[in-house]
């Protein structure tokens, strides 16, 4: 399925995105069923230190960040919340090759680090209780998802339960090492891994297919959308069903939050990108894709929030598309093939995307500091307070 991705930002002149580098997949495995060879999921560690890829055929490679000097752009620096005397005393990361041995269709790494994610290292490796771990889930076509210990590529737990494949993960930010899976047995499911992975909750209520489920960076709600004009908000206390979206005209595939938690974005194969107030269900502005090229009517659109003031899209007219929330045409655009998925490196900078014949593609993004309004719209979320009418329209979005 193609994919859009949303990154925020803001700049007057935006050069056109640069293809930086390219990543391919080496001699195919003859694995009979495990045939597959697209590209589902790329993703970046929250702190940026590690790249997955799933490059088909049931594999996924975990690569440290940033890659070679000659591939990274001027004045780009990947941080990390790891200290120079941890990296050294567990020696440099290596390029890690992870068999699933089933189709991968998602990936999702938790944040890093945190407590829990200690406890749940101390579980698996008594001898050492004090590392921290960063966690990376994989979603598989059969219905499982493993969870594996990024450093050393160990297989940490294997968690049943859906009944079709899994289409989409997502960790909550605080590091609780919550999990939401999504899937085509058309429920959602809550994990609690420092519980062994306990299922916590089954949310029903979808008709088709769940394709994508987001939670918000404040942990109050998830999004999910299936095959239908809809998107559902569910409460991430109660995991009760908040309110229904509805102004799409066909299937929505794709669903996700800006960092301040203002801000739903979600996509369709209507072509058109709505951009919701997930605490009203107002419909604040629509981008549509125009037909640049044949065939974009029912065309696959996937969104994703980062940080910033720019959304990029990837649809099936094999364009890489940047846009500014300010602006209801695109800003930028880049010819890829058979586009999948793509996403932000969480410091800026660079989106990685994925095709249907297992190639991922680094693209130069834009990096520039966010406005003064969007600073102002993260630091001042607390709607109670007595404010005026025009500053609370300009906090959630009523005006851009």
């Amino acid at each position: 399925m193609g994919e859009t991705k949303i990154k925020l930002s803001r700049c007057l002149n935006i050069e056109e995105p640069l293809l930086l580098a390219k990543l391919k997949p080496g001699r195919p495995h003859q694995f009979d069923w495990k045939s597959s060879c697209e590209t589902w999921s790329v993703v970046f560690s929250p702190d940026g230190s590690w790249f997955a890829w799933s490059q088909g055929h049931c594999i996924i490679k975990l690569i440290p960040w940033p890659l070679e000097e000659q591939f990274i752009p001027k004045g780009f620096e990947a941080k990390s919340r790891s200290s120079k005397n941890e990296t050294k005393g567990r020696g440099s990361p290596k390029e890690k090759t992870l068999d699933c041995g089933r189709i991968v269709w998602r990936l999702a790494f938790s944040s890093w680090p945190s407590l829990p994610s200690r406890k749940l290292w101390a579980r698996h490796h008594p001898q050492v209780p004090d590392i921290s771990c960063l966690i990376l889930a994989t979603g598989l076509n059969d219905g499982q998802i493993k969870i594996w210990e990024v450093q050393t590529g160990l297989l940490l737990l294997n968690l049943t339960g859906h009944q079709d494949v899994v289409r989409d993960l997502s960790f909550t930010p605080s590091g609780s090492l919550i999990l939401v899976s999504a899937s085509r047995d058309k429920t959602l499911r809550i994990w609690d891994l420092n519980k062994h992975g306990k299922q916590i909750q089954v949310l029903s209520g979808h008709l088709q297919w769940v394709y994508c489920c987001s939670i918000s960076p404040d942990c109050s709600m998830l999004c999910s959308a299936a095959g239908e004009k809809s998107v559902f908000l569910w409460s991430m206390r109660s995991y009760t069903l908040i309110r229904k979206l509805e102004g799409h005209q066909s299937s929505v595939v794709s669903c996700n939050f800006s960092p301040d938690s203002a801000l739903l974005v979600t996509a369709s194969y209507d072509t058109n990108v709505i951009m919701w107030d997930p605490y009203t269900g107002e419909r604040l502005r629509s981008l549509r894709h125009s037909p640049v090229d044949h065939g974009m009517e029912d065309s696959d659109i996937h969104v994703l929030l980062s940080r910033g003031l720019y959304l990029a899209t990837v649809a099936d007219d094999r364009l890489l598309r940047i846009w500014s929330l300010e602006v209801k045409t695109p800003i930028a655009f880049a010819p890829m093939t058979n586009g999948l998925c793509c996403t932000f490196f969480p410091h800026g900078g660079v989106i990685a995307t994925g095709t249907r014949d297992g190639h991922v593609q680094f693209w130069t993004a834009p990096r520039v500091l966010s406005s003064l309004k969007h600073l102002c719209r993260k630091a001042l979320r607390i709607l109670a307070l007595p404010i005026s009418k025009k500053m609370k329209e300009f906090l959630t979005y009523r005006t851009f």
